[in-house]
């Protein structure tokens, strides 16, 4: 059939040369790519024209690319680089701010409720890992052994984490009110002493962590959880037949194979719990020095007694500036450790 189509055209050209002029010029003929049933021609294009269009394929995801990218610059790069800019200056908002250079932190080294905040801060976080890093890993280990009501447990642990953190604790501050609260009515049944919870100097931090370990602990069990059900079942029966005890079993299976996912929530914990506000700043106000933290200093600097903004920006960027530095180890340790 090819060889045909070949022989009819290659008449129809012999044709076309006799019919032409004897003064006129015959163009020579021109090869052609052959395409098969009228199939368009497929020979990729040039360099430039493929680049065109692999932009033009991408437009769009480059489009919504650059939409995020210009939201994460409003709302996180330009706040923090405003942030580090306002801790040079003197800010209140109503005059007009000037620079003043390192004198902001100067002057916060030398409040002797910098060292009492960084203090509490830490032992609160110190605390919170106690309670928020070892509960929740414990709670996930028995709902991932339960048979029945599993769904519902699940969304009970869960249900804390959907509440605001304000409704959480106003809830607590009912529960801890010296008065007619819900834990002094129970200890009162049984005939126990009560305790004065926020409000005392050695159970008010206590009573702060339990506040942030109750709201919190739903979203890390379901994380353990999802990690416990990705372990092999192999595993376990392999440790059986070994005649591996429970205690056997958690720490030479269920421990190594969470390993990465508790590295990740011990880095988060940290990180969040220094920045704890709302428990301290709700239950015992912001002139307990029993409760202060940095996040409840730098909201003194800013609103209450100092109206002072430089200081505040000043406080929170070396917050910043201690986060990031203890980030980067733990990661380069963790990493090692690898």
């Amino acid at each position: 059939m090819g060889r045909r189509q070949n022989t009819v055209a290659t008449q129809h050209a012999v044709a076309y040369r006799a019919a032409a002029s004897p003064g006129t010029a015959v163009p020579p003929a021109v090869h052609r790519p052959s395409t098969r049933r009228g199939r368009p021609d497929r020979t990729p294009p040039a360099g430039g024209a493929r680049l065109r269009r692999k932009i033009q394929d991408n437009l769009l995801a480059y489009a919504f690319m650059a939409a995020g990218l210009a939201c994460f610059a409003f709302f996180s790069w330009y706040p923090l680089v405003r942030g580090v800019v306002l801790s040079f200056q003197q800010v209140n908002f109503v005059t007009d701010p000037y620079w003043v250079g390192l004198d902001n932190f100067k002057a916060i080294f030398d409040d002797p409720l910098f060292w009492t905040a960084w203090k509490n801060t830490i032992y609160f976080t110190g605390l919170a890992l106690i309670f928020g890093y070892l509960v929740p890993l414990a709670i996930a280990v028995l709902l991932n052994e339960l048979r029945h009501f599993k769904g519902f447990f699940r969304i009970a642990v869960y249900l804390p984490v959907m509440l605001p953190p304000i409704v959480v604790v106003l809830l607590w501050q009912y529960f801890y009110d010296p008065g007619k609260g819900l834990f002094n009515s129970l200890l009162g049944a049984v005939n126990l002493p009560q305790s004065q919870w926020t409000q005392g100097s050695g159970s008010a931090m206590i009573s702060l962590v339990l506040v942030s370990t109750w709201a919190n602990l739903g979203g890390a069990t379901l994380m353990y959880l999802a990690a416990l059900q990705s372990i092999p079942g192999e595993l376990y029966e392999a440790a059986e037949l070994d005649g591996a005890s429970v205690w056997g079993r958690l720490r030479h299976v269920t421990f190594p194979q969470l390993r990465f996912i508790m590295l990740v929530l011990l880095l988060l914990q940290i990180i969040a719990t220094m920045q704890v506000f709302i428990e301290p700043y709700q239950l015992t106000g912001t002139t307990n020095p029993d409760t202060i933290t940095v996040m409840v200093l730098i909201y003194r600097y800013a609103f209450t007694v100092n109206h002072d903004f430089g200081m505040a920006a000043a406080m929170s960027v070396l917050l910043f500036v201690v986060l990031a530095v203890f980030s980067a180890i733990y990661l380069r340790l963790t990493r090692r450790a690898d």
